[in-house]
């Protein structure tokens, strides 16, 4: 059988990263939950902690977090279905669920699917922020047990459901395409034009820009890892870069942002991937996430 009490001590400094923070959350002491997370290790002779700063999980203590994870699931929807078993344990106890979303869904719907899940619902939510193109790796590495990604093809063991497509905008304020592009805009205007980009894994620029010249060019970049970051940019004269057109709408309609080159919106398809489990509280994240979505994204006609 395995000793739960270590592996929660386990997941718990994953959850937190140090020791110290951990013990607080279980009430315990900093040297009680190195005893349980060092006899598991010797138990299993594998180590499932990084002592660091912060403490991260080896693959195997990433696998042992999830289980944990799922059992924690499983065991409040048991609860709920037999209020009796209240006096097993703390049924009010929250849960951490831990999913992997890309920051424009996580600035524009996926809070409210968050709150939707958790007004009926003893549960947290951990959110990792990566590129729609990268969440995928969270779900196959067992980091997360959910994820906002434009990957249609199912993980191994899980289960992809479509949420709709998110339309981008290559936007800029009318006094930035006055000084840069206007002679108009081409390979030659635009590798002399300076451009944001979320991180070195974002390809949508790189993407327009091929879309609209018929080659890769090569432009002065400004790194912003911020959705908001990324409006204020093109608001203030910064640069030009792909905006989610549900973030920008009324700016351009106001005049205060303008298309660099109207009609050339890119649509990603974002999907829903889980891992692919009989739980309950599971299928009700999943159904809040579905559920706003599909409100707030474009869907296929």
């Amino acid at each position: 059988m395995l000793d739960y009490a270590s592996l929660a001590a386990v997941a718990q400094v994953v959850r937190d990263g140090s020791f110290e923070r951990a013990a607080r959350a279980l009430h315990v002491t900093p040297s009680a939950i190195s005893q349980r997370i060092r006899l598991l290790e010797e138990r299993m002779g594998l180590a499932l902690i990084v002592r660091g700063t912060p403490c991260t999980a080896t693959a195997a203590g990433q696998r042992l977090c999830r289980h944990v994870e799922q059992v924690g699931m499983l065991e409040h929807d048991l609860h709920r279905a037999l209020p009796a078993m209240g006096q097993l344990g703390d049924p009010a106890a929250r849960l951490t669920l831990k999913v992997a979303v890309n920051a424009d869904s996580l600035d524009s719907w996926f809070v409210g699917a968050a709150a939707r899940f958790c007004e009926t619902e003893a549960a947290l939510v951990d959110v990792s922020i990566d590129d729609q193109d990268h969440t995928a790796e969270w779900l196959r590495s067992g980091a997360v047990i959910a994820a906002v990604t434009a990957s249609a093809k199912p993980i191994q063991g899980c289960r992809s459901i479509p949420l709709g497509r998110m339309p981008y905008v290559a936007t800029a304020s009318p006094a930035f395409v006055k000084r840069y592009l206007k002679n108009g805009v081409d390979a030659a205007s635009l590798a002399e034009t300076p451009c944001m980009t979320f991180s070195r894994k974002d390809a949508l620029q790189a993407d327009w820009l091929r879309q609209v010249c018929g080659r890769s060019v090569e432009v002065p970049r400004h790194w912003l890892p911020s959705s908001q970051a990324f409006v204020a940019g093109a608001l203030t004269g910064l640069g030009w870069g792909m905006n989610p057109r549900m973030f920008v709408a009324d700016l351009l309609k106001r005049g205060k942002l303008v298309e660099l080159v109207p009609g050339t919106d890119l649509s990603v398809a974002l999907h829903w991937q889980h891992a692919r489990l009989q739980i309950p509280m599971l299928d009700r994240l999943t159904e809040a996430v579905v559920t706003t979505a599909r409100d707030k994204l474009v869907q296929e006609t």
